[in-house]
């Protein structure tokens, strides 16, 4: 046979935004031979008359770091065209980790990114395979993933490697410094895509201490970014915070030379420093200089369903610093606290930022087992139906429940009027789905059908082909993934095929597949055909077909150099 898989008759969008065509996509040995009218015969054909082929989709934002061990298949992302996945965001990660770190990397990602310490505990075992950054590469390409994984450097473990405890509670030692740097360079030249920190105050770590990348001072982000500069090569990716935005992004770059790109810009949230708008309007004017700092947004409204044994959304206050250390039992002990309670209802109902107390207003019951008939409803409107503050409420409901109860508070994102100018914004790349992390609080994995379906066909906000765009070669570019995110011949068959007159992101769910039954929030996809990564079909209509068991065509990609 001429070529191993054959997709005919399809409409081709090509993911550089240029109008689509009719046509043939002929594959062979994982790469693309033929794009238009192509004669032949191949091993595989694949008829998708009335469908579209497109680049595999390119999720830049997610945290699969610790799941990529014990769920080969990195669901849910392929299920909604994902091909290529940034791990390591935010500066957390699992590697490097020494063996006397690993409760506390456990730990840390329980409370930052809402991780059941359960499942991360079956799932990565006793004995991992790994403990330097180079060999957690080399473990995935041993164990095998079903899409590629772009993999950054986290600030959070190598502060640990180096440092140990005291990477929460100090600013690090030149010769500390020295040594970090080293680290990040060395994972530069196994691999690594870049370099990924975070000063965002709602990153609380184990015991309620910081996570350990927002105890370092400037001068450590500049030195550990400048080993990108050093090599030339490699994205930075920060989640902002009061001491690391856009001022400091501009020295970053100017120093390094490099891409930097960070989380998030989104709709009715400031942090702080200037809302959304002020945001976006000088981050339009970096661009226009020519600095190539770019805001990461997302199409979906941000939710968190939460319980208050894990408050995450609360835990900025101050209020929560002991919450955040206490464990269950001390929790509900200061839940049942009068004087809590009247501080609580105080930030929440009176005093605290005018955005957040909105939000507040508009959290919703989400699973509360002794009174099914209150779940979906609004938490005011009950306390208002009872009587009583919704803070108590809510309290009250989580004691009677040994803080089960779920709760679900939007956060941000939420008017669209305000979205649209974020997303068709020159400057900003569509990112944020957090894919593995939160999993029993939200689900963002399935951001680019719903991009498809609901900004593209619902709303008619962009093109097919612009909406593609944005899924494909934007994020590839920004992450100089300079072989990914495009149909060109030569180019590794990455491929989507989906209906344009269905394909979205269906209701989210909430499962128990997780290591030791721990549970996580799902959404199917609609509209997605078929998806083939390096040239290999992985899923058809829904399923996937290739043995989990087995060979899988994922690539770890190393180090793609720049197209800047």
């Amino acid at each position: 046979m001429e070529y191993d898989l054959k997709i005919i008759g399809a409409q081709i969008v090509d993911g550089s935004g240029a109008e689509r065509y009719r046509g043939d996509v002929a594959v062979k040995s994982g790469r693309i031979v033929g794009l238009g009218d192509i004669p032949g015969k191949a091993n595989d054909t694949i008829d998708a008359d009335g469908l579209i082929v497109s680049p595999g989709f390119v999720d830049i934002h997610t945290h699969y770091d610790a799941q990529v061990m014990w769920d080969r298949m990195l669901s849910i992302s392929p299920w909604h065209g994902v091909t290529t996945a940034v791990i390591g965001n935010c500066g957390f990660g699992v590697a490097p980790t020494r063996p006397a770190h690993r409760n506390l990397i456990v730990r840390t990602l329980e409370k930052v990114e809402g991780m059941s310490v359960a499942a991360l505990e079956a799932g990565l075992g006793t004995s991992w395979p790994f403990q330097t950054f180079p060999e957690f590469l080399d473990a995935i390409e041993t164990r095998g993933v079903a899409i590629n994984v772009g993999v950054l450097i986290g600030h959070t473990p190598v502060r640990l490697w180096v440092m140990g405890e005291a990477a929460t509670e100090r600013a690090a030692t030149a010769d500390e410094i020295a040594e970090m740097k080293s680290i990040v360079r060395g994972a530069i030249e196994a691999g690594a895509i870049g370099f990924a920190t975070s000063k965002a105050s709602t990153h609380v770590g184990y015991g309620g201490r910081p996570v350990p990348s927002r105890v370092a001072d400037f001068g450590e982000i500049m030195a550990l970014a400048g080993a990108l500069g050093e090599a030339g090569r490699g994205v930075m990716q920060a989640t902002i915070g009061k001491e690391l935005f856009l001022d400091e992004f501009i020295e970053i770059a100017r120093l390094t030379g490099r891409p930097i790109t960070w989380t998030a810009l989104l709709a009715g949230l400031s942090f702080g420093i200037g809302d959304h708008r002020q945001q976006l309007a000088r981050s339009e004017a970096l661009a226009a200089e020519g600095l190539n700092i770019v805001p990461q947004v997302t199409p979906r409204p941000l939710n968190f369903e939460y319980q208050f044994k894990a408050p995450f959304p609360f835990e900025p206050l101050s209020l929560f610093k002991p919450i955040a250390a206490a464990d269950a039992d001390g929790k509900a002990r200061s839940y049942a606290d009068a004087e809590f309670r009247r501080s609580f209802a105080e930030r929440l109902l009176r005093s605290g930022p005018p955005a957040f107390r909105a939000t507040f207003a508009k959290t919703v019951v989400g699973q509360y087992t002794p009174e099914p008939a209150l779940e979906e409803r609004l938490l005011f409107d009950i306390a208002r139906e009872r009587g009583v503050l919704p803070t108590d409420l809510a309290l009250d409901m989580a004691l009677r429940t040994a803080l089960e109860a779920r709760f679900r508070m939007p956060v941000a994102n939420h008017d669209e009027s305000e979205v649209e100018p974020l997303l068709k914004s020159a400057c900003t790349v569509v990112g944020l789905s957090d894919a593995g992390a939160h999993a029993s609080q939200l689900c963002d994995a399935c951001l680019p059908t719903y991009l498809l379906g609901h900004w593209v066909r619902e709303k008619g906000v962009f093109s097919l082909e612009e909406g593609v765009r944005m899924l494909t070669s934007r994020p590839a570019d920004v992450f100089c993934l300079a072989d990914r995110g495009r149909l060109t011949l030569g180019a590794p068959a990455d491929l989507v095929i989906f209906d344009p007159a269905t394909i979205g992101a269906g209701k989210l769910r909430r499962v128990h597949d997780f290591p030791a039954g721990a549970d996580r929030l799902i959404s199917d996809a609609t509209g997605i055909d078929g998806v083939v990564v390096n040239g290999t079909v992985i899923r058809r209509r829904g399923f996937d077909t290739v043995d989990q068991r087995g060979p899988l065509p994922g690539r770890v990609l190393r180090g793609s150099r720049s197209r800047h």
